[in-house]
């Protein structure tokens, strides 16, 4: 979806600037925060896709005022009230009110490893991609409603293709509960050029993985 969050190529937000020697998290409920994250989805309650989605739909000023953790809280928030797992009054009185909603499964210390392990997103589809490395591609205007990798200043660029990278989860529907849809993956190389004009380096590229319903013949 558009939104404040797709802020690549965006003007008027500063420069960057790594914070030396950044600790692991600046406050203890950053860390809570995590372990948090990490325990709703092992429940299987909703998927990644849906979380990132949901931090997508907050408010631009909310989403511009929240720190990183900030937004993971805020975006689980909007998930826990969607799934029906707590009520707006719970959240209030920040403790359980109603017996607890049942989940697929709790995660335990047992299972504190597997909740950490990134999990595989591949998917054998027995299908063949339809562009090659070297091919030219334009990658497709749209303005979904709902959740997409494909960020907006790449929309309707001109770009090659470098690498195929084999079917995987498709977020779009993913982070709807529609299904995996699994779509091939490609690594899209940009000019500076292609992207933001002939006043732009011209020795600048940008690479961005897209999907291939993304992406059109050029």
């Amino acid at each position: 979806m558009n939104g404040v969050h797709d802020m690549g190529g965006m003007q008027g937000f500063g420069t960057v600037c790594p914070e030396e020697n950044e600790p692991v998290f600046h406050h203890v409920w950053e860390g809570r925060m995590l372990a948090l994250q990490r325990a709703m989805g092992f429940t299987g309650a909703w998927n990644i896709d849906a979380s990132r989605a949901a931090q997508e739909q907050l408010p631009p000023a909310d989403y511009l005022a929240a720190s990183y953790y900030k937004r993971w809280a805020l975006g689980m928030t909007f998930n826990l009230l969607r799934s029906g797992l707590v009520d707006p009054i719970e959240i209030e009185a920040g403790h359980a009110i109603s017996p607890p909603a049942k989940v697929a499964r709790v995660m335990r210390g047992t299972d504190v490893l597997r909740a950490f392990t990134r999990g595989k997103f591949s998917r054998d589809t027995g299908t063949k991609p339809s562009f090659c490395v070297g091919d030219t591609v334009r990658a497709r205007r749209m303005n979904p409603d709902t959740h997409t990798r494909l960020p907006r200043y790449a929309r309707g660029c001109v770009g090659q293709i470098e690498a195929v990278r084999g079917c995987h989860v498709l977020p779009d529907t993913n982070s709807l509960g529609t299904g995996e849809n699994p779509q091939w993956l490609y690594t899209v190389v940009f000019s500076g050029q292609a992207l933001w004009g002939q006043s732009a380096d011209p020795t600048l590229k940008v690479s961005i993985e897209a999907f291939e319903p993304y992406l059109e013949s050029a």
